[in-house]
């Protein structure tokens, strides 16, 4: 599962606002405790054709839905059925996006209590994890919103202990495939769908403050004692 991640940087030389993410950049407040239904910086294919990062909110409301309250339902979609699940299949298809993150928080369940974790790469400060994105076309009373999901796959010897699942990252090289809607090969988008190598990430226990949307500071990333 992913249920919160953090986005901060790096960020452009030129605007210290500024994400600076894949050759582009755009103006986002950093979020240390990023949470379902906050608006977010999602990097996708534009119905002009060009890749850009723009912000959608993080739980994706299917096309058809009557009530967008379903997003918060569907802040993950799991990769093993995302190609034929009705509220993702034609997203995976057509609209495949990039997720930017410095790190995502899971919870390790113990007899005491759950243990917040930090999980970042070793070598990359920002990675991008796979996500689908889709526009609802709004109703009476809520206006047009654009709205992403998270995949997520089988969790690698790190994520293990701590969950059954993790997101979904996708390396560096992979990202155009990922992104290009006319990539329509099953075999080769599901080659992407894969846990990531446990030797190129860590975590490590952060403090219980990440539990509460409210908080979100960089010193949720220090490291504490569990």
């Amino acid at each position: 599962m992913c249920g919160r991640y953090a986005l901060y940087g790096p960020k452009s030389r030129n605007r210290p606002e500024a994400l600076a993410f894949y050759d582009d950049e755009i103006d986002f407040t950093p979020h240390y405790n990023a949470a379902p239904t906050q608006q977010l910086p999602v990097y996708a294919i534009g119905a002009d054709g060009r890749r850009a990062l723009t912000l959608m909110r993080w739980g994706l409301v299917p096309a058809w839905a009557k009530d967008p309250a379903i997003g918060a339902r569907m802040i993950n979609a799991r990769a093993e059925t995302v190609a034929e699940k009705p509220s993702f299949r034609a997203a995976y298809r057509r609209r495949r996006c990039l997720v930017p993150m410095n790190g995502f928080y899971e919870w390790q369940k113990t007899p005491a209590h759950k243990v917040p974790h930090f999980v970042r790469l070793l070598n990359e400060e920002v990675f991008a994890a796979a996500g689908l994105y889709e526009q609802w076309p709004g109703n009476a009373e809520t206006g047009p919103l654009t709205t992403f999901t998270v995949l997520t796959t089988d969790a690698n010897a790190l994520m293990r202990p701590l969950h059954e699942r993790m997101p979904v990252i996708i390396p560096r090289a992979a990202y155009e495939a990922w992104l290009d809607p006319a990539n329509v090969t099953g075999d080769s988008l599901e080659g992407l769908l894969q846990p990531y190598p446990a030797d190129e990430m860590c975590a490590f226990p952060v403090s219980t403050r990440v539990n509460s949307v409210r908080n979100d500071d960089a010193a949720l990333l220090e490291p504490v004692t569990a």
